[in-house]
């Protein structure tokens, strides 16, 4: 029986659990200094004690930047062999986390294969499987019917669950003044704002919040306080309604860590270039330092079948001003359930801007790669350029597909290349380019 609830508590009563040696390993530093920030909230370790395949991770201040892969299925598309391939391409290229988002008929069964297999973080919005997993209508559905939601996925094992409280009576007051294009955008948080105005009751998630942070406490599950007024285009950016929950967002993270609970605060969304820093700076403001997650932010709204571009822009600008937690998207997003395709181009894009964002950030061995590949590209070894790439298998496909007479270049510049040409130059040799040699 170890001494501690959660590693928020161990952290204050200045134990270094094993959780924490392992984040400290990873990240070149001090497992006190990993302790210390835990203890301030600054640092979350998502770790539920049922989760035994978990290697973990920290996310947070002077931590790499780590990425979400969302997978799941839906009414429309219920292929679970195809969500598990999901689940292998996101554990090959290096994601720190995956939520299972599934919202139809009864999940647990591949939840449970999830959380025994996934070395990654599990995390869920228990929201989404309320209607599954209770068969109730969302009008039927109780306050006490939605933690029996939470209390089952915390027991399954779930790292970190999104839980939209803020968005209370005072929020939607807000929202609703201030007009907006897109509305709410949020799938729990429109679910949870119909059921509110349906039954004329406040946010259950909000009026039994104490109660849910017991649930998480037990089984040490991090709260992932959901922003279910992001804003879903960028002309809706930074208005009331989305400053307004996160208002409530920082009185609620205090709330948890007064328990022991550690906490995540999710932000926007959608959101012109110029705004992001100022929205990473209030948020850490607003809500004392804790780790932020953000979806994006797509920093456009009109290129649908791109946005994983327009996302990994608003990412990587994100995380260099102070996200700390990147959740992908996809070229999919807006359109469809994302295909396996879908699926590896996010990762990739969103993995392009959180570690772009750590060598702004100067976040320690960032650039060791980097150099690895320089190093390569110097001396024209394209075996080690392969092994350096992320996707060493695109890489060299697109090599071999127009091979170049000379090893030692590309089809691009040919015996023109300019490392090449400096190379033998600076090696005493002689630059020919006409001669049959």
């Amino acid at each position: 029986m170890r001494e501690y609830k959660t590693q928020m508590e161990a952290a204050k009563k200045g134990i270094i659990t094993p959780e924490m040696k392992t984040v400290a390993e990873k990240e070149y530093t001090d497992p006190e200094k990993i302790r210390e920030l835990t203890a301030l909230g600054q640092i979350t370790i998502p770790a539920n004690v049922n989760h035994k395949s978990l290697s973990a991770e920290g996310i947070g201040k002077g931590l790499r930047t780590k990425i979400n892969v969302n997978i799941g299925i839906s009414g429309d598309c219920k292929n679970y062999d195809v969500e598990m391939e999901k689940v292998k391409l996101s554990l090959k290229f290096g994601a720190e986390a995956i939520m299972d988002l599934s919202n139809y008929g009864k999940t647990n069964t591949f939840r449970k294969q999830l959380i025994e297999m996934s070395p990654a973080m599990i995390g869920t919005v228990p929201m989404y499987d309320a209607i599954g997993y209770l068969e109730k209508d969302l009008l039927e559905i109780t306050a006490q019917d939605f933690l029996k939601v939470v209390r089952a996925h915390a027991e399954e094992g779930v790292d970190f669950m999104t839980i939209h409280a803020g968005i209370n009576r005072r929020a939607v007051e807000a929202f609703k003044r201030d007009k907006r294009k897109m509305n709410i955008v949020s799938r729990g948080g429109s679910l949870l704002f119909a059921w509110m105005e349906m039954t004329g009751n406040e946010n259950p998630f909000y009026e039994y919040y104490d109660d849910v942070l017991e649930i998480l406490r037990e089984f040490d599950v991090t709260i992932s306080l959901g922003d279910a007024l992001r804003p879903g285009c960028i002309d809706d950016s930074t208005d009331g309604g989305q400053i307004a929950e996160l208002i409530e967002l920082g009185a609620l993270t205090e709330r948890a860590w007064a328990k022991d609970v550690q906490v995540m605060v999710e932000g926007p969304g959608h959101m012109a270039m110029n705004e992001i820093a100022a929205n990473m700076q209030l948020q850490k403001r607003i809500c004392h330092g804790a780790p932020f997650y953000v979806l994006g932010p797509l920093v456009t709204d009109i290129f649908p079948g791109y946005d994983h571009i327009t996302s990994a822009i608003g990412g990587a600008i994100a995380a260099a001003s102070g996200a700390d937690f990147l959740c992908y998207v996809t070229p999919a997003e807006h359109l469809r359930l994302p295909d396996l395709a879908d699926v590896k181009e996010g990762i990739i894009a969103s993995r392009i801007a959180a570690h772009a964002a750590d060598i702004a950030k100067g976040v320690p061995h960032a650039r060791d790669l980097d150099n690895q590949m320089a190093e390569a590209r110097h001396k024209l070894e394209w075996e080690d350029m392969f092994k350096v790439a992320v996707d060493p298998d695109k890489a060299r496909e697109y090599f071999e597909s127009t091979p170049p007479a000379d090893r030692h270049t590309c089809s691009m510049c040919g015996k023109m290349c300019a490392v090449r040409t400096t190379n033998m130059i600076l090696e005493g040799k002689k630059v020919e380019f006409c001669s049959e040699k």
